[in-house]
């Protein structure tokens, strides 16, 4: 048994922070909101974001990252991606150096443009960080439905450390060593999923959602490979097994949120109206902004950001995607 410590209690966080539990280790969970808090603690439920589950009993939540860090072997940020640099921050010297971090949180940081795991490397230097992703609704990993993640790291130790941690009979977690191409697939799936959403929501049918999927697959590995990545990974669970599910899966927040634009409701409107966080809108600038650095041509980023950030209608942003420049399936 381990002590470890989830910080972020969002659904993602609390269905990690039960799993682990269940696994037999000591967890405590850290959450901003009082009201959270008190539920775990009270209820062993999550109200506010994983409504309708029972939660593991031995689960306890804090109001405050140091009582949730306090004594902690192993470490879980599963923040919003745009506050977890300024939680990373705050951890720091709460933690010993070498605490293995496992960075569950999804997305590019919009203004530095970096990949959520060089955020934490960033804040906690002397951390030994490992990337968690793959096709994981927490909805359904906390209702121990069968899931695969991946956990990658450029310390092995750290990635088996993190695997065996993680891993149940519901829960298989593999290794990479590839922390770039998990990050890239974990967070590019997101706006494809809200491109495919749009497109379901203008009613367009399956086989464009289908040539979404492809393609946005082919716009990941084209960055992925560009910033270093395998695309092997791009292939596996952290990339296409991401991708198919959040662009089909009617529990994906990113596709719902498409959805409702494509049916021409303003994106304002559609964000005020939910709890929980879309990644996809904020990766959707911060990939738009990588591309250009990179100079990787991603027209499927390049139509979901002049729908959501620059008023073009979703109908136009998919016809000029039908009638780009005529190429090789390979370019």
């Amino acid at each position: 048994m381990s002590r470890c410590a989830v910080i972020g209690a969002g659904a993602w966080g609390t269905a990690l922070g039960d799993l682990l539990a269940r696994n037999g280790h000591d967890v405590s969970i850290w959450a901003y909101e009082w009201d959270v808090v008190e539920s775990i603690n009270r209820l062993h439920q999550n109200r506010r974001f994983l409504g309708g589950h029972q939660l593991y009993e031995t689960l306890r939540a804090y109001n405050g990252v140091d009582d949730a860090l306090k004594g902690a072997e192993l470490v879980t940020f599963a923040t919003p991606s745009h506050v977890l640099r300024s939680i990373a921050k705050a951890a720091k010297d709460l933690l010993p150096p070498h605490t293995p971090v496992v960075v569950a949180t999804k997305g590019i940081e919009r203004d530095t443009l970096c990949l959520m795991t060089d955020v934490v490397s960033q804040e906690i230097p002397e951390s030994i960080v490992v990337a968690l992703s793959g096709p994981s609704f927490a909805s359904e990993v906390v209702a121990q439905q069968p899931t695969a993640v991946v956990v990658a790291s450029a310390n092995a130790e750290a990635a088996l450390l993190a695997q065996a941690a993680f891993s149940s009979v519901h829960f298989r977690a593999y290794t990479r060593s590839d922390v770039i191409g998990v990050e890239i697939g974990g967070s590019l799936k997101n706006v494809m999923a809200v491109a495919t959403g749009i497109a379901d929501g203008l009613g367009l049918g399956f086989n464009a959602r289908a040539a979404l999927i492809t393609r946005g697959l082919a716009e990941m590995t084209r960055l992925g490979v560009k910033l270093g990545a395998d695309p092997a990974t791009l292939a596996g669970l952290a990339g296409l097994g991401d991708l198919v599910l959040t662009c089909t899966g009617s529990l994906s927040r990113n596709r719902s949120v498409g959805v409702e634009v494509g049916r021409g409701v303003p994106l304002e409107e559609v964000l005020a109206g939910r709890e929980t966080v879309a990644e996809g809108v904020v990766t959707t600038r911060s990939a738009h902004a990588l591309a250009a650095r990179e100079k990787v041509e991603m027209p499927i980023v390049d139509a979901v950001h002049r729908v959501l950030f620059e008023n073009q209608p979703a109908r136009d942003a998919i016809e000029a995607l039908m009638t780009r420049e005529l190429r090789s399936e390979t370019d």
